[in-house]
């Protein structure tokens, strides 16, 4: 019996679950939908690939949404007490975890029933071919997540039959180098394939999609194996858990995954260097009647994001096929329940190029005791168009109630009507006791985020009806990572990197010449609110990489790659032993304790506090507001296990693996450095 469930459970590992990816194939009669029938025509390849699409941006989850997927991090704070920063607590699951492969074994079961037949499929030939290669990226985006998450893999490209000893052998984990070669061998596939305008627009994967990612893909692992060089955490490295590294030259492969991002990453640089988004510095993206005055905030947030040259790819919502977002709401009306932290606001430059701790930057350190407002002013644009501030005021339309238009506040509106929200301190105005809210609907530090936001009280109004786009893949990214990919490369930065650097600078408002930061950078300084000032333990040496770096913090911001970066560039190995207070803006000593009724909901108490101590420190604490039976609190701040670099895999799938099913340890898969495969374990002491 044990037997027989272990090929069951394995079969389903590799093997099951097409309806996780082509809900499609439930429809009637389904006995006669078969491969033969169906693989015929281009319809079926765009509407299989198209329900095999899983990317990562703007869903209908509640809250921040993607804009507070970096929360918990040193960009942002989120609410709660997240367990990651409490060493012990994230533990392996009794289940598989993240160890799935319907997604992967769906876009190969379309491989090896398109590809024999693709001359005799129905339709024009170049769109046969743009889907197929649309499958070839979705295999390696859903192949470069299981990389970050596990390391070495199993590669696998057919959709393998139930065979025990077959699918034993197909589950090997292969050396992670070789995977993110597959990557990039898939996404070169697609290269060769893709439509540069893909039918259905933006909404779908263009080879301009491929090559960024593409980009990425290189850029993340030749990073993660210089960073972690040595470690348990690459082939052949002291501790790692494999034992054929098949060949891994450390330096060879560094080097072939920064050539493949540099090259990849100037395709798309130089057509977008200089189509980029025009910033026109208005704090306030969208006027009255809800048209863009800022193109570049409006493309974050804008209803149909067609028009906008940057945007590679991005996700449409429709009120009318009831397909919406939950986003509006939280950004609109609260503090979303994310924030800057205070680290990530002090990373952004004064408009001439010099950090704020540079003597002659300009920035006033007592501005600080003004509130948020004040303490943005003069700085790089991006903080300060992105940050939803204290008595902003809000632009915002007003929907139809009972057959009348009406405010938020009930006020009855001529149709058409608009109000402005100003500094006068009216009841929907964006307020600093955002910060004493509750979960979601709290503005944890103070800096409210405000990327993402549209200014529609339609969209305000409920969760049902938020129709604002989401940027899937944008251009600005490959001008990122060419610059890093070429300066790690050569140390040095070539003509195109300073031309690419040079219009982001430009568009942020800061003095383009890069060097006028470089020569005022103090690397103590930056390393109290910037983890990636560190590299395995150590503070960089590197000015030029380390402002490359800041370039892409403050560029990216919010936009969920936060946790992954700081985790190629191994930025995290000093909380392993010093503990980081995360703050938010300042409260203590300011402005803010002179307004009454703002102090009257101001409780410091250790059991149910709604700020932190002044004795702890003069600015929001947003993870110590309560510090009893809360372990942040008890070790000072935050603390890293080096094993959560990676997850680990769940105990199930050592059971399912196992060559003998009595006996876990037999399993032919090997558990990621730093985890046991018992469930309910933490992490352990990892080289």
């Amino acid at each position: 019996m044990k037997k027989h469930i272990g090929i069951l459970s394995i079969s389903v590992l590799l093997l099951g679950g097409l309806t996780a990816c082509n809900d499609f194939l439930d429809r009637e009669p389904l006995d006669k939908v078969t491969p033969e029938v169906f693989f015929s025509s281009e319809d079926d390849l765009a509407s299989y690939t198209i329900n095999c699409y899983g990317f990562q941006t703007v869903t209908s989850a509640y809250g921040s949404n993607l804009f507070g997927v970096d929360s918990h991090t040193d960009n942002q704070a989120g609410t709660g007490i997240p367990a990651y920063w409490i060493p012990g607590q994230k533990q392996v699951a009794a289940n598989v975890g993240g160890w799935k492969w319907e997604g992967i074994r769906a876009c190969n079961y379309f491989f090896d029933n398109v590809l024999p037949k693709e001359g005799d499929i129905v339709g024009s030939p170049d769109n046969v071919r743009h889907y197929i290669g649309e499958m070839y990226v979705l295999r390696a985006y859903k192949y470069f997540d299981m990389l970050k998450t596990f390391g070495d893999l199993p590669i696998i490209d057919k959709a393998l039959p139930d065979d025990r000893e077959l699918l034993l052998k197909a589950s090997v984990r292969r050396p992670r180098h070789k995977v993110a070669e597959f990557i990039i061998n898939d996404l070169k596939e697609a290269e060769k394939r893709l439509l540069e305008t893909p039918p259905g627009g933006k909404n779908r994967i263009s080879r301009n999609v491929a090559y960024l990612l593409h980009s990425r893909v290189a850029l993340y692992e030749a990073t993660w194996e210089k960073y972690h060089a040595g470690t348990a955490f690459v082939p052949g490295g002291k501790g790692w858990p494999g034992k054929d590294s098949e060949g891994y030259d450390a330096a060879k492969s560094i080097g072939y995954f920064l050539d493949e991002a540099i090259a990849a990453a100037q395709v798309v640089g130089d057509k977008m260097v200089d189509k980029l988004a025009i910033n026109t510095e208005k704090p306030e993206g969208m006027d009255v009647n809800l048209n863009s005055i800022n193109p570049y905030y409006t493309m974050f947030c804008d209803e149909n994001m067609e028009g906008y040259e940057e945007v590679l790819m991005w996700k449409k919502f429709d009120l009318g096929l009831g397909i919406v977002n939950n986003l509006q709401m939280e950004l609109c009306r609260n503090g979303a329940g994310t924030g800057w932290t205070r680290g990530m606001v002090n990373s952004f430059l004064m408009k001439n190029g010099l950090p704020i701790y540079a003597p002659n930057s300009g920035y006033d350190k007592n501005w600080e005791n003004q509130g948020v407002n004040a303490t943005l002013q003069g700085r790089d644009s991006r903080i300060v168009i992105f940050t939803k501030k204290p008595y902003d005021f809000v632009a915002e339309k007003y929907g139809m109630n009972g057959g009348r238009y009406v405010s938020a506040s009930g006020k009855v509106l001529a149709k058409g009507d608009v109000n402005y929200y100003t500094s006068s301190g009216k009841e929907d105005t964006c307020k600093i006791d955002y910060i004493f809210g509750t979960n979601i609907a709290m503005a944890p530090t103070g800096y409210i985020v405000k990327k993402g936001k549209h200014y529609s009280y339609l969209m305000a109004l409920n969760h049902a009806n938020g129709t604002s786009g989401g940027i899937v893949f944008r251009g600005a990214e490959a001008l990122l990572n060419y610059m890093e990919a070429y300066y790690e490369k050569h140390t040095s930065l070539d003509n195109r990197a300073k031309q690419y650097w040079k219009a982001l600078r430009t568009r942020a408002g800061v003095t383009a010449e890069y060097m006028v930061t470089d020569a005022a950078t103090k690397m103590e300084e930056e390393a109290k609110g910037d983890w990636a000032a560190y590299s395995h333990g150590k503070l960089l040496s590197d000015v030029t990489l380390y402002n490359i770096r800041r370039e892409r913090r403050n560029e990216l911001c919010a936009e969920a790659f936060r946790w992954d970066d700081l985790k190629r560039w191994r930025a995290m190995d000093q909380l392993c032993d010093h503990p980081y207070v995360v703050e938010g803006a300042k409260f203590w000593g300011t402005i803010y304790n002179d307004n009454k009724a703002l102090m009257e909901k101001c409780i410091v108490d250790a059991a149910k506090g709604n700020m932190s101590s002044q004795d702890l420190s003069a600015y929001i604490c947003p993870y110590q507001k309560v510090t009893a039976n809360n372990s942040i609190a008890k070790q000072g701040g935050f603390l890293f296990s080096k094993a959560q670099y990676l997850e680990p895999i769940g105990a199930a799938a050592f059971r399912q693996t196992a060559v003998d099913p009595d006996n876990f340890s037999s399993s032919v898969i090997y558990q990621n450095p730093g985890w046991k495969i018992e469930a309910s374990t933490g992490a352990q002491p990892v080289e």
